[in-house]
């Protein structure tokens, strides 16, 4: 009813409304005409209004009402809502009531059967741990008479073992005490000879004695000689060649650059690529600057710094010339190295050569010439060793390999050995376990036999030691 009481008002309002707009617009159109009119027209709007108004208060009336009527609508549909409800709450009370009286019922039927359950298993469980309790019974004697059966054949066996060691011990002393006897004469005769040989050693000696004071001079003018001092260097590079390397790994006097006569006093024999099998050559030139070098150690034990630098400058500058004269005459890749090495044969001189700044770095990189002294050459040479000995093995693995093959080979026929010696051992066992099974069935036979004192029992079989004593 709302709906239509809406539109009732809303078409009194527009026909007001152009009521409204067409006295307006004939009032401005015969402005000008009789008063009549207009208070005719003016008149007519008052009523119009009037009826609006009225039209109004009605509509409102109305919709009064309808609301009044929709609320006691609503209010016995909710009425009808919650009966409803209450009658579904106890349809649902009394389903739910039956299902957990159901529930109950079956919730105690399981109960007794897991009660049925329980008492069974206490039951199993029972008789099972009686059970194992006459298995582990069972199995007590038998290891009991095992052990007595084993602990009478270990005291058999060592019973006789016993008597065979003591027949041994008194074997060995009179062997040992034989060869004691022995010894000891032929140690005396050995201790006299030593110390004859020693005295005689000793007389020796004082011979050589009186020679090595004569080679103290004769070194003291080798040194003191310029041809003299570079053999000496070459004597002592030539000494650590030979303690370190082998006669094939190295050479003297060689001749690395082709087409020169320059002759280098050593050169290492080192592995080369080519396929017709010449070696590549490391040289080694020995120096000794001994004039410079002395110079140099006067002038510091006179603590004079000015002739220390002078004297020191002096020893570069011979051995930079040296570095250079080995980098010209003997260093030809591919024949050579890229390198070679410069030997100063005392550690002092070393020591002196490296203290100069950047003179070691600067023989490398401007004449490719490394300086050594006698203890950094020992190290190099020994990993040129090991380098070479490494070559060694790979050159001859596949005949490691060959061997490695053999000793396999040979393991697998000791494993089927060992395999044999198994079974024999295994079958060895039986035999002992059969033994042992007939021991305790005559055992078991006997226990009704009534046993006779110790000494009745020796009389009438004999000691068991004179049984052991035939046996052996």
């Amino acid at each position: 009813m709302t709906l239509p009481f809406a539109l009732s008002t809303l078409i009194i309002f527009v026909v007001a409304f152009a009521g409204a707009w067409l006295g307006a617009w004939l009032t401005q159109r015969h402005r000008g005409s009789d008063t009549s009119a207009t208070d005719a027209l003016l008149e007519r709007q008052t009523r119009l209004e009037t009826l609006l108004r009225e039209e109004g208060a009605a509509g409102r009336r109305e919709s009064a009402e309808s609301a009044r009527a929709q609320r006691a609508e609503l209010a016995e549909q909710l009425k009808n809502v919650a009966q409803q409800m209450l009658g579904q709450q106890d349809v649902m009370r009394k389903t739910l009531g039956e299902r957990l009286d159901a529930f109950a019922v079956e919730l105690r039927a399981q109960t007794q059967q897991l009660a049925e359950g329980q008492r069974q298993f206490i039951e199993d469980a029972r008789a099972g741990r009686k059970e194992q309790h006459d298995a582990l019974a069972r199995f007590a004697e038998g290891q009991t008479q095992q052990a007595t059966a084993l602990r009478s054949s270990v005291e058999e066996g060592l019973k006789t073992l016993r008597q065979e060691n003591t027949e041994k011990l008194e074997q060995m002393r009179k062997t040992v005490d034989e060869k004691l006897h022995d010894t000891l004469e032929k140690r005396l005769g050995e201790s006299f000879k030593l110390v004859s040989d020693r005295l005689e050693q000793v007389h020796k000696g004082l011979g050589e004695m009186q020679s090595l004071a004569s080679g103290v001079g004769d070194l003291k003018r080798v040194l003191t000689n310029v041809k003299s001092r570079g053999i000496f260097g070459e004597v002592q590079l030539a000494a650590l060649l030979e303690q370190v390397l082998t006669i094939e790994q190295y050479a003297a006097n060689v001749a690395t650059k082709p087409g020169s006569d320059a002759r280098v006093e050593f050169a290492i024999k080192l592995p080369g690529r080519s396929d017709d099998g010449e070696p590549v050559w490391l040289p080694i030139d020995a120096k000794f600057p001994r004039e410079d070098y002395e110079r140099l150690i006067e002038a510091q034990e006179r603590a004079d710094p000015v002739g220390a630098e002078a004297a020191a400058l002096a020893l570069e500058k011979r051995i930079r010339a040296e570095a250079q004269t080995i980098a010209e005459k003997y260093l030809s890749p591919p024949h050579t190295t890229d390198f070679g090495i410069l030997f100063v044969p005392t550690e002092g001189l070393y020591a002196e050569i490296l203290r100069r700044p950047g003179l070691f770095e600067d023989l490398q990189r401007k004449h490719r010439v490394t300086v050594t002294g006698p203890t950094n050459l020992l190290a190099f040479l020994n990993s040129l060793q090991m380098g070479f000995r490494t070559l060694t093995i790979e050159k001859r693995s596949s005949e490691v390999w060959q061997v490695l093959g053999a000793v396999k080979t040979e393991f697998g026929k000791f494993g089927d050995v060992l395999d044999k010696v198994r079974k024999k051992l295994d079958e060895a066992t039986n035999q002992l376990d059969a033994t042992g099974v007939r021991t305790r069935a005559i055992s078991r036979r006997l226990k009704t036999v009534q046993e006779l004192p110790g000494n009745e029992a020796e009389k009438l079989l004999g000691s068991g030691e004179d049984g052991i004593d035939d046996a052996s």
